[in-house]
């Protein structure tokens, strides 16, 4: 296990239950009154360090950072990354049996027609990565990408697909990567979140803020969400009428009962509600400068296509470099809008993936290459894709129309990754020759996690906390680092 981030008498008090004081009760009642005589004395009264103190991995990491992109809903990875041609051949064929025979599907019965793509594949890079006309951007980009095209999960729901990637578990109440990669590393800048979130595209994510909460993990280590519009994070500044002389002789108030109660309890979340308290007091500072992006050379805008002021995967790409390069360990983007189901035009794998891919492709490729000009990509890991993938074959409910979508699918998709000790210019794993099944390295999300974790020092087995009475991980019983796809 990891250096632990509080002490051992604070880790012993938040874990006992009825059940240790029914089996300890003959001596108990009795420890409990000597406590109380002399509380202001033991041995274990000392205050821990702060919960985000800095603190070292398992082995020495590829990786120091991350910026995580997630297409909330999940892209239709045939039409942007992995490229079949028999199935092109196929299109509108019935689907065989063998693949569809005792299978579940979201909006899908019968027997649905194959579908091969509309677009136009192409390769690229001195590897030759097959990429889709939509994503024209990601072509400057394909000697940083790696495009792994054998994922595959357990759920075909967006809801519990997004908190089995980020939490490894499909259910609420774990912690998400985001948080476990903070509880093991800590922050390296003080005056701001170690984990921060943005959202764009309108709409949070189905999994909501599970997908970035600390779950049984204190809560210092959840995300904070920031935002690229109006005020950086809701409620971070001084109430109206209190000036920040004053606002400080109350948080130090606050701070000296705070340290009181920790000492008498040892409870966690009183040296969370310490470390927030001074981290929001920063960051009224610190946040407002580093969430300026006007402050950027105006080519470095167009390059993103990011608009001071405006609300967007853009701007939230840009901010995320900025974030990065002032310390911020994990960085989560969250962009709404890859659910492709054909039901409006919107949602169709031409024109409307077209228009959808306009508003990502540059951002995510500026930010790559932002990043290596500055010499931070070969320590950032970078991750693009969705919570699971789209079906080779037509949508049941729009199957009949003109608008050409995708049903939801888990058993075989596509995402890459970029820098942080991963290589370049590769793809690994493969799909059959319809794209339903992995036919060669097969990646489960499970293995992902432990490759993200392992790029930042950690061994995915021993990254671990104690919770009723059971040690839980990011990868619960599973998991295996990738190793086809180091550098």
């Amino acid at each position: 296990m990891i250096q632990k981030p509080f002490g051992a008498n604070e880790a012993h008090l938040q874990h006992l239950t009825r059940r240790h004081f029914l089996k300890d009760c003959q001596v108990g009642l009795g420890g409990i009154a000597l406590s109380a005589l002399g509380a202001g004395h033991l041995p274990g009264a000392e205050l821990p360090p702060p919960p985000l103190t800095t603190r070292k991995p398992h082995f020495e990491p590829a990786a120091k950072r991350v910026v995580y992109i997630h297409c909330a809903g999940s892209p239709p990875h045939l039409d942007l990354l992995d490229y079949k041609p028999e199935l092109v051949k196929r299109s509108g064929q019935d689907c065989p049996d063998e693949f569809i025979k005792g299978k579940e599907f979201a909006f899908t019965k019968g027997k649905p027609k194959l579908m091969g793509t509309p677009r136009t594949f192409t390769q690229h890079g001195k590897g030759g990565t097959w990429l889709s006309d939509a994503v024209p951007h990601f072509h400057g980009i394909a000697d940083e990408m790696c495009v792994v095209r054998s994922m595959y999960t357990d759920q075909f729901n967006h809801a519990p697909a997004q908190l089995f990637l980020l939490t490894g578990s499909p259910r609420q109440g774990r912690p998400s990567m985001g948080s476990w990669v903070t509880y093991g590393l800590g922050s390296e800048n003080e005056d701001l979140p170690g984990f921060v979130v943005m959202i764009s595209g309108g709409i949070q994510p189905s999994a909501g803020k599970n997908a970035w909460g600390s779950g049984f993990l204190p809560s210092v280590f959840q995300g904070v969400q920031c935002r690229s519009k109006g005020d950086p994070v809701l409620y971070v500044k001084d109430p109206k009428g209190m000036s920040r002389q004053l606002r400080r002789k109350g948080l130090d108030a606050l701070r000296t009962l705070n340290e009181i109660q920790a000492a008498e309890l040892g409870s966690p979340e009183t040296l969370t509600r310490i470390a927030q308290y001074e981290l929001a007091y920063r960051m009224q500072v610190s946040v407002p400068e580093v969430m300026d992006i006007s402050r950027e050379p105006e080519g470095t805008l167009n390059s993103y296509g990011a608009v001071p002021g405006a609300s967007s995967l853009a701007n939230n790409c840009l901010l995320a470099r900025r974030l990065l390069e002032k310390g911020v360990r994990f960085v989560q983007l969250f962009d709404w809008g890859w659910d492709f189901h054909g039901t409006n035009p919107k949602e169709d794998i031409r024109d409307g993936l077209t228009k959808k891919c306009a508003t990502m492709d540059r951002p995510v490729a500026a930010l790559i290459r932002d990043l290596k000009e500055r010499g931070l990509l070969e320590d950032t890991l970078v991750i693009w894709g969705g919570e699971f993938g789209r079906t080779p074959f037509r949508e049941g409910r729009t199957a009949g129309g003109k608008v050409l979508g995708r049903d939801h699918f888990p058993d075989c998709y596509s995402m890459f990754m970029a820098g942080g000790g991963i290589q370049g210019g590769i793809t690994h794993g493969q799909s059959d020759e319809l794209g339903f099944s992995p036919a060669e390295n097969p990646v489960h999300v499970h293995d992902l996690q432990a490759t993200i974790l392992h790029q930042l020092g950690f061994d995915h087995e021993r990254l671990i906390h104690r919770f009723q009475g059971r040690d839980y991980r990011l990868t619960d019983v599973h998991g295996k680092v990738i190793k086809g796809i180091l550098a």
